[in-house]
Protein backbone atom coordinates (compact mmCIF):
# COMPACT_ATOMS: atom_id res chain seq x y z
CA UNK A 1 0.00 0.00 0.00
CA UNK A 2 1.21 3.52 -0.79
CA UNK A 3 1.75 5.85 2.15
CA UNK A 4 0.01 9.01 0.93
CA UNK A 5 -0.72 10.65 4.32
CA UNK A 6 -3.76 12.42 2.88
CA UNK A 7 -6.51 13.06 5.47
CA UNK A 8 -10.21 12.33 5.16
CA UNK A 9 -12.16 15.45 4.14
CA UNK A 10 -15.75 16.57 3.86
CA UNK A 11 -17.22 17.29 0.44
CA UNK A 12 -20.31 19.50 0.26
CA UNK A 13 -23.06 17.99 -1.84
CA UNK A 14 -23.42 19.87 -5.14
CA UNK A 15 -27.19 20.32 -4.87
CA UNK A 16 -27.40 22.62 -1.85
CA UNK A 17 -27.84 25.83 -3.87
CA UNK A 18 -31.31 27.32 -3.77
CA UNK A 19 -33.50 27.57 -6.85
CA UNK A 20 -33.13 31.37 -6.93
CA UNK A 21 -29.33 31.11 -6.82
CA UNK A 22 -29.31 28.69 -9.72
CA UNK A 23 -31.75 30.81 -11.69
CA UNK A 24 -29.46 33.81 -11.23
CA UNK A 25 -26.49 31.81 -12.47
CA UNK A 26 -28.44 30.86 -15.58
CA UNK A 27 -28.86 34.57 -16.38
CA UNK A 28 -25.12 35.26 -16.43
CA UNK A 29 -23.43 36.06 -19.74
CA UNK A 30 -25.33 36.13 -23.00
CA UNK A 31 -25.58 32.40 -23.80
CA UNK A 32 -27.64 30.29 -21.44
CA UNK A 33 -27.84 26.53 -20.85
CA UNK A 34 -30.36 24.90 -18.51
CA UNK A 35 -29.67 21.29 -17.49
CA UNK A 36 -32.54 19.13 -16.23
CA UNK A 37 -32.02 16.04 -14.06
CA UNK A 38 -34.88 14.39 -12.20
CA UNK A 39 -33.33 13.95 -8.74
CA UNK A 40 -29.71 15.00 -8.04
CA UNK A 41 -27.37 12.20 -6.98
CA UNK A 42 -23.69 11.32 -6.71
CA UNK A 43 -23.66 9.36 -9.96
CA UNK A 44 -24.72 10.53 -13.42
CA UNK A 45 -25.80 13.92 -12.09
CA UNK A 46 -22.26 14.72 -10.99
CA UNK A 47 -20.56 13.71 -14.24
CA UNK A 48 -23.13 14.76 -16.82
CA UNK A 49 -24.57 17.88 -15.16
CA UNK A 50 -22.42 19.39 -12.40
CA UNK A 51 -19.10 18.74 -14.14
CA UNK A 52 -20.46 20.13 -17.42
CA UNK A 53 -21.68 23.32 -15.74
CA UNK A 54 -18.36 23.77 -13.97
CA UNK A 55 -16.42 23.26 -17.19
CA UNK A 56 -18.60 25.78 -19.02
CA UNK A 57 -18.02 28.37 -16.27
CA UNK A 58 -14.25 27.83 -16.41
CA UNK A 59 -14.11 27.94 -20.19
CA UNK A 60 -16.27 30.86 -21.24
CA UNK A 61 -17.62 33.69 -19.07
CA UNK A 62 -20.22 34.46 -21.72
CA UNK A 63 -22.06 31.22 -20.89
CA UNK A 64 -24.49 31.04 -18.01
CA UNK A 65 -25.28 27.42 -17.11
CA UNK A 66 -27.31 25.97 -14.29
CA UNK A 67 -29.32 22.89 -13.35
CA UNK A 68 -32.89 22.21 -12.29
CA UNK A 69 -34.69 19.15 -10.95
CA UNK A 70 -38.00 17.52 -11.70
CA UNK A 71 -39.53 19.15 -8.63
CA UNK A 72 -38.80 22.55 -10.17
CA UNK A 73 -40.70 22.08 -13.43
CA UNK A 74 -43.43 24.16 -11.84
CA UNK A 75 -41.09 27.11 -12.52
CA UNK A 76 -40.72 26.16 -16.18
CA UNK A 77 -41.72 29.54 -17.61
CA UNK A 78 -39.11 31.36 -15.51
CA UNK A 79 -36.41 28.92 -16.64
CA UNK A 80 -37.32 28.96 -20.34
CA UNK A 81 -37.45 32.74 -20.30
CA UNK A 82 -33.73 32.69 -19.55
CA UNK A 83 -32.55 29.65 -21.55
CA UNK A 84 -31.16 29.29 -25.06
CA UNK A 85 -30.48 25.55 -24.88
CA UNK A 86 -32.00 22.80 -22.74
CA UNK A 87 -30.05 19.64 -21.90
CA UNK A 88 -32.10 16.82 -20.40
CA UNK A 89 -29.82 14.30 -18.70
CA UNK A 90 -30.87 10.63 -18.38
CA UNK A 91 -34.48 11.53 -17.72
CA UNK A 92 -37.53 9.29 -18.08
CA UNK A 93 -40.65 10.31 -20.00
CA UNK A 94 -43.40 12.06 -18.05
CA UNK A 95 -46.13 14.49 -18.96
CA UNK A 96 -44.29 17.38 -17.29
CA UNK A 97 -40.93 16.79 -18.97
CA UNK A 98 -42.60 16.24 -22.36
CA UNK A 99 -44.42 19.54 -21.84
CA UNK A 100 -41.02 21.18 -21.26
CA UNK A 101 -39.89 20.03 -24.71
CA UNK A 102 -43.07 21.27 -26.39
CA UNK A 103 -42.79 24.66 -24.67
CA UNK A 104 -39.09 24.97 -25.49
CA UNK A 105 -39.72 24.19 -29.17
CA UNK A 106 -42.46 26.81 -29.35
CA UNK A 107 -39.89 29.35 -28.15
CA UNK A 108 -37.19 28.23 -30.58
CA UNK A 109 -35.06 26.65 -27.83
CA UNK A 110 -33.03 23.60 -28.85
CA UNK A 111 -33.43 20.55 -26.59
CA UNK A 112 -30.69 17.92 -26.30
CA UNK A 113 -30.77 14.58 -24.50
CA UNK A 114 -27.61 13.57 -22.62
CA UNK A 115 -27.17 9.89 -21.75
CA UNK A 116 -24.16 7.96 -20.46
CA UNK A 117 -25.39 4.39 -20.72
CA UNK A 118 -27.39 2.03 -22.93
CA UNK A 119 -30.64 2.67 -21.06
CA UNK A 120 -32.89 3.96 -23.85
CA UNK A 121 -33.44 0.99 -26.19
CA UNK A 122 -35.80 -1.69 -24.89
CA UNK A 123 -34.38 -4.22 -27.35
CA UNK A 124 -31.55 -4.57 -24.82
CA UNK A 125 -33.70 -5.18 -21.74
CA UNK A 126 -32.82 -8.88 -21.44
CA UNK A 127 -29.12 -8.10 -21.86
CA UNK A 128 -29.18 -5.31 -19.28
CA UNK A 129 -30.98 -7.49 -16.73
CA UNK A 130 -28.63 -10.41 -17.30
CA UNK A 131 -25.53 -8.22 -17.02
CA UNK A 132 -26.77 -6.71 -13.77
CA UNK A 133 -27.77 -10.09 -12.38
CA UNK A 134 -31.48 -9.31 -12.19
CA UNK A 135 -33.99 -12.20 -12.05
CA UNK A 136 -36.05 -12.78 -15.19
CA UNK A 137 -39.49 -12.45 -13.59
CA UNK A 138 -42.58 -10.48 -14.58
CA UNK A 139 -42.02 -7.72 -12.04
CA UNK A 140 -38.43 -7.21 -13.17
CA UNK A 141 -39.40 -7.25 -16.86
CA UNK A 142 -42.16 -4.72 -16.22
CA UNK A 143 -39.70 -2.45 -14.42
CA UNK A 144 -36.88 -2.62 -16.97
CA UNK A 145 -39.08 -2.40 -20.09
CA UNK A 146 -40.79 0.61 -18.54
CA UNK A 147 -37.50 2.21 -17.53
CA UNK A 148 -35.75 1.84 -20.88
CA UNK A 149 -38.94 2.58 -22.78
CA UNK A 150 -39.50 5.86 -20.96
CA UNK A 151 -35.88 6.95 -21.48
CA UNK A 152 -36.16 6.13 -25.16
CA UNK A 153 -39.51 7.85 -25.62
CA UNK A 154 -38.14 11.08 -24.15
CA UNK A 155 -34.90 10.87 -26.13
CA UNK A 156 -36.85 10.65 -29.41
CA UNK A 157 -38.65 13.91 -28.62
CA UNK A 158 -35.39 15.87 -28.49
CA UNK A 159 -33.36 17.59 -31.21
CA UNK A 160 -30.09 15.75 -30.64
CA UNK A 161 -28.26 13.34 -28.36
CA UNK A 162 -25.02 13.74 -26.38
CA UNK A 163 -23.26 10.54 -25.33
CA UNK A 164 -19.94 9.55 -23.75
CA UNK A 165 -18.24 7.47 -26.45
CA UNK A 166 -18.36 6.30 -30.05
CA UNK A 167 -19.81 2.89 -29.26
CA UNK A 168 -22.78 4.39 -27.41
CA UNK A 169 -23.17 6.96 -30.19
CA UNK A 170 -23.62 4.14 -32.69
CA UNK A 171 -26.27 2.50 -30.50
CA UNK A 172 -28.10 5.84 -30.25
CA UNK A 173 -27.96 6.31 -34.04
CA UNK A 174 -29.41 2.83 -34.55
CA UNK A 175 -32.22 3.68 -32.15
CA UNK A 176 -33.28 6.97 -33.70
CA UNK A 177 -32.50 9.37 -36.53
CA UNK A 178 -31.32 12.19 -34.28
CA UNK A 179 -27.87 13.76 -34.70
CA UNK A 180 -25.43 12.60 -32.04
CA UNK A 181 -22.37 14.24 -30.44
CA UNK A 182 -19.78 12.90 -27.99
CA UNK A 183 -18.55 14.48 -24.76
CA UNK A 184 -16.71 12.00 -22.51
CA UNK A 185 -16.92 11.98 -18.75
CA UNK A 186 -14.16 13.93 -17.01
CA UNK A 187 -13.04 15.09 -13.57
CA UNK A 188 -14.11 18.28 -11.85
CA UNK A 189 -11.82 20.82 -10.20
CA UNK A 190 -12.23 19.48 -6.66
CA UNK A 191 -11.30 15.96 -7.82
CA UNK A 192 -8.30 17.27 -9.71
CA UNK A 193 -7.00 19.34 -6.81
CA UNK A 194 -7.39 16.41 -4.42
CA UNK A 195 -5.79 14.03 -6.90
CA UNK A 196 -2.84 16.39 -7.39
CA UNK A 197 -2.19 16.40 -3.63
CA UNK A 198 -2.26 12.61 -3.53
CA UNK A 199 0.01 12.27 -6.55
CA UNK A 200 2.44 14.88 -5.17
CA UNK A 201 2.57 12.98 -1.87
CA UNK A 202 3.46 9.78 -3.70
CA UNK A 203 6.10 11.55 -5.79
CA UNK A 204 7.73 13.32 -2.86
CA UNK A 205 8.04 10.02 -0.99
CA UNK A 206 9.42 8.20 -4.03
CA UNK A 207 6.22 6.14 -4.19
CA UNK A 208 6.95 4.80 -0.69
CA UNK A 209 4.99 1.69 0.24
CA UNK A 210 4.54 -0.63 3.15
CA UNK A 211 5.07 -4.36 2.67
CA UNK A 212 1.53 -5.05 1.53
CA UNK A 213 0.24 -5.00 -2.05
CA UNK A 214 -3.29 -3.71 -2.36
CA UNK A 215 -5.62 -4.66 -5.20
CA UNK A 216 -8.62 -2.32 -5.24
CA UNK A 217 -12.11 -2.79 -6.64
CA UNK A 218 -14.24 0.35 -6.56
CA UNK A 219 -17.71 -0.91 -7.33
CA UNK A 220 -20.17 1.93 -6.85
CA UNK A 221 -23.18 -0.39 -6.64
CA UNK A 222 -24.06 -4.05 -5.93
CA UNK A 223 -25.01 -4.57 -9.59
CA UNK A 224 -21.36 -5.23 -10.46
CA UNK A 225 -21.25 -8.67 -8.83
CA UNK A 226 -21.10 -10.49 -12.18
CA UNK A 227 -18.27 -8.25 -13.32
CA UNK A 228 -16.29 -8.96 -10.15
CA UNK A 229 -16.94 -12.68 -10.55
CA UNK A 230 -14.69 -12.59 -13.62
CA UNK A 231 -11.62 -12.08 -11.42
CA UNK A 232 -12.60 -13.92 -8.24
CA UNK A 233 -10.71 -17.17 -8.95
CA UNK A 234 -7.59 -15.30 -10.03
CA UNK A 235 -7.63 -13.18 -6.88
CA UNK A 236 -8.22 -16.18 -4.62
CA UNK A 237 -5.31 -18.09 -6.15
CA UNK A 238 -2.93 -15.16 -5.89
CA UNK A 239 -3.96 -14.26 -2.34
CA UNK A 240 -3.45 -17.89 -1.28
CA UNK A 241 0.02 -17.87 -2.83
CA UNK A 242 1.17 -14.40 -1.73
CA UNK A 243 0.44 -13.23 1.86
CA UNK A 244 1.35 -9.65 0.90
CA UNK A 245 -1.80 -9.28 -1.18
CA UNK A 246 -4.74 -7.36 0.28
CA UNK A 247 -8.10 -6.91 -1.45
CA UNK A 248 -9.78 -3.53 -0.96
CA UNK A 249 -13.46 -3.21 -1.93
CA UNK A 250 -15.13 0.19 -1.85
CA UNK A 251 -18.85 0.51 -2.48
CA UNK A 252 -21.86 -1.75 -2.19
CA UNK A 253 -20.36 -4.98 -3.55
CA UNK A 254 -20.46 -7.92 -1.13
CA UNK A 255 -17.51 -10.27 -1.85
CA UNK A 256 -17.96 -14.01 -2.21
CA UNK A 257 -17.78 -15.92 1.08
CA UNK A 258 -14.66 -17.64 -0.19
CA UNK A 259 -12.74 -14.45 0.61
CA UNK A 260 -13.60 -14.73 4.32
CA UNK A 261 -10.61 -17.00 4.86
CA UNK A 262 -8.31 -14.03 4.39
CA UNK A 263 -9.72 -12.15 7.36
CA UNK A 264 -8.30 -8.62 7.64
CA UNK A 265 -6.61 -9.01 4.24
CA UNK A 266 -9.99 -8.09 2.78
CA UNK A 267 -10.82 -4.44 3.47
CA UNK A 268 -14.40 -3.27 3.00
CA UNK A 269 -15.26 0.43 2.78
CA UNK A 270 -18.71 1.95 2.27
CA UNK A 271 -19.54 4.41 -0.50
CA UNK A 272 -17.32 7.50 -0.33
CA UNK A 273 -17.59 11.09 -1.41
CA UNK A 274 -15.56 11.85 -4.52
CA UNK A 275 -12.60 13.29 -2.62
CA UNK A 276 -12.15 10.46 -0.14
CA UNK A 277 -12.65 7.96 -2.94
CA UNK A 278 -9.57 9.43 -4.63
CA UNK A 279 -7.61 8.91 -1.41
CA UNK A 280 -8.63 5.25 -1.15
CA UNK A 281 -7.79 4.67 -4.82
CA UNK A 282 -4.45 6.43 -4.42
CA UNK A 283 -3.38 4.07 -1.64
CA UNK A 284 -3.67 0.90 -3.73
CA UNK A 285 -1.09 -0.36 -6.19
CA UNK A 286 -3.54 -1.98 -8.61
CA UNK A 287 -7.04 -0.87 -9.57
CA UNK A 288 -9.01 -3.69 -11.20
CA UNK A 289 -11.84 -2.96 -13.64
CA UNK A 290 -13.35 -6.23 -14.88
CA UNK A 291 -16.34 -6.03 -17.22
CA UNK A 292 -18.46 -8.58 -19.03
CA UNK A 293 -18.20 -8.31 -22.80
CA UNK A 294 -21.45 -7.27 -24.41
CA UNK A 295 -23.20 -4.31 -26.02
CA UNK A 296 -24.29 -2.91 -22.65
CA UNK A 297 -20.86 -2.95 -21.02
CA UNK A 298 -19.11 -1.66 -24.14
CA UNK A 299 -21.13 1.54 -23.72
CA UNK A 300 -19.66 2.13 -20.26
CA UNK A 301 -17.46 5.14 -19.56
CA UNK A 302 -13.74 4.91 -18.77
CA UNK A 303 -14.06 6.98 -15.58
CA UNK A 304 -12.71 4.18 -13.35
CA UNK A 305 -9.49 4.33 -15.36
CA UNK A 306 -8.86 8.07 -15.45
CA UNK A 307 -9.82 8.65 -11.80
CA UNK A 308 -7.25 6.04 -10.76
CA UNK A 309 -4.64 7.35 -13.18
CA UNK A 310 -4.99 10.87 -11.78
CA UNK A 311 -3.71 9.68 -8.39
CA UNK A 312 -0.88 7.60 -9.83
CA UNK A 313 -2.57 4.22 -9.52
CA UNK A 314 -2.36 1.83 -12.45
CA UNK A 315 -5.35 -0.15 -13.67
CA UNK A 316 -5.93 -3.60 -15.08
CA UNK A 317 -9.09 -3.62 -17.15
CA UNK A 318 -11.18 -5.82 -19.40
CA UNK A 319 -10.87 -5.09 -23.14
CA UNK A 320 -14.19 -3.24 -23.50
CA UNK A 321 -14.56 -0.53 -26.13
CA UNK A 322 -13.77 2.41 -23.86
CA UNK A 323 -11.47 0.73 -21.32
CA UNK A 324 -9.11 -0.62 -23.98
CA UNK A 325 -8.84 2.86 -25.50
CA UNK A 326 -8.12 4.48 -22.14
CA UNK A 327 -5.06 2.28 -21.46
CA UNK A 328 -1.88 1.81 -23.46
CA UNK A 329 -1.28 -1.83 -22.60
CA UNK A 330 2.00 -2.26 -20.73
CA UNK A 331 2.67 1.49 -20.68
CA UNK A 332 -0.10 3.15 -18.66
CA UNK A 333 -1.74 -0.01 -17.31
CA UNK A 334 -2.79 -3.45 -18.47
CA UNK A 335 -5.61 -4.95 -20.53
CA UNK A 336 -6.73 -8.44 -19.58
CA UNK A 337 -9.14 -10.77 -21.40
CA UNK A 338 -11.36 -12.76 -19.05
CA UNK A 339 -9.17 -15.89 -19.15
CA UNK A 340 -5.91 -14.02 -18.45
CA UNK A 341 -6.55 -12.18 -15.19
CA UNK A 342 -4.29 -14.38 -13.07
CA UNK A 343 -1.34 -13.96 -15.44
CA UNK A 344 -1.85 -10.23 -15.89
CA UNK A 345 -2.25 -9.59 -12.16
CA UNK A 346 0.93 -11.58 -11.53
CA UNK A 347 2.73 -9.57 -14.23
CA UNK A 348 1.64 -6.27 -12.67
CA UNK A 349 2.87 -7.44 -9.26
CA UNK A 350 6.20 -8.53 -10.73
CA UNK A 351 6.64 -5.09 -12.31
CA UNK A 352 6.11 -3.06 -9.14
CA UNK A 353 9.76 -1.95 -9.20
CA UNK A 354 9.05 0.03 -12.36
CA UNK A 355 5.70 1.22 -11.03
CA UNK A 356 6.47 4.98 -10.78
CA UNK A 357 7.20 5.32 -14.51
CA UNK A 358 3.99 3.58 -15.51
CA UNK A 359 1.96 5.46 -12.90
CA UNK A 360 3.24 8.84 -14.09
CA UNK A 361 2.57 7.91 -17.71
CA UNK A 362 -0.98 6.99 -16.72
CA UNK A 363 -1.41 10.28 -14.85
CA UNK A 364 -0.08 12.28 -17.79
CA UNK A 365 -2.49 10.52 -20.15
CA UNK A 366 -5.50 11.15 -17.90
CA UNK A 367 -4.63 14.77 -17.20
CA UNK A 368 -4.16 15.49 -20.89
CA UNK A 369 -7.77 14.61 -21.70
CA UNK A 370 -10.22 14.13 -18.84
CA UNK A 371 -10.05 17.66 -17.46
CA UNK A 372 -12.23 20.79 -17.79
CA UNK A 373 -9.51 22.64 -19.73
CA UNK A 374 -9.85 20.11 -22.54
CA UNK A 375 -13.49 19.12 -22.33
CA UNK A 376 -14.89 22.57 -21.57
CA UNK A 377 -14.21 23.79 -25.13
CA UNK A 378 -15.68 20.52 -26.42
CA UNK A 379 -18.89 21.14 -24.48
CA UNK A 380 -19.02 24.69 -25.83
CA UNK A 381 -18.60 23.35 -29.36
CA UNK A 382 -21.36 20.78 -29.00
CA UNK A 383 -23.80 23.26 -27.52
CA UNK A 384 -23.02 26.41 -29.50
CA UNK A 385 -21.64 25.38 -32.88
CA UNK A 386 -22.32 27.78 -35.71
CA UNK A 387 -24.93 25.29 -36.90
CA UNK A 388 -26.34 22.05 -35.62
CA UNK A 389 -24.39 20.13 -38.27
CA UNK A 390 -21.09 21.48 -36.92
CA UNK A 391 -21.32 19.24 -33.86
CA UNK A 392 -24.12 16.75 -34.56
Amino acid sequence: MFLTKIPVVEYPEPWTESFSERLQRLEQGYRHVAYFYDKPDNSTFRYRVINMIEALAETDASVGASWFSGDELQHLDAILKRADIIVISRYKYSVSIAHLIVRARSLGIRVLYDVDDLVFDDRYVQLVMSTLGRPAGDIEFDYWFARLGRHGALLRLCDGVIVTNEYLAKRASEFCDLPTAIVPNFMNRAQLDRSARILDSKLSSGFARDRRIHVGYFSGSPTHSRDFAIIEDALLELMDADPRLVLRIVGALVPNKRFSRFGCRVEIFPMQNILNLQRLIGEVEINVVPLQDNAFTNCKSELKIFEASAVGTISIASPSFTLSRAIRNGETGFISPAHCWRQVLALAIDRLESYPCMAMAAADAALSRYVPEVQGPAVIGVLFGASVSDNF
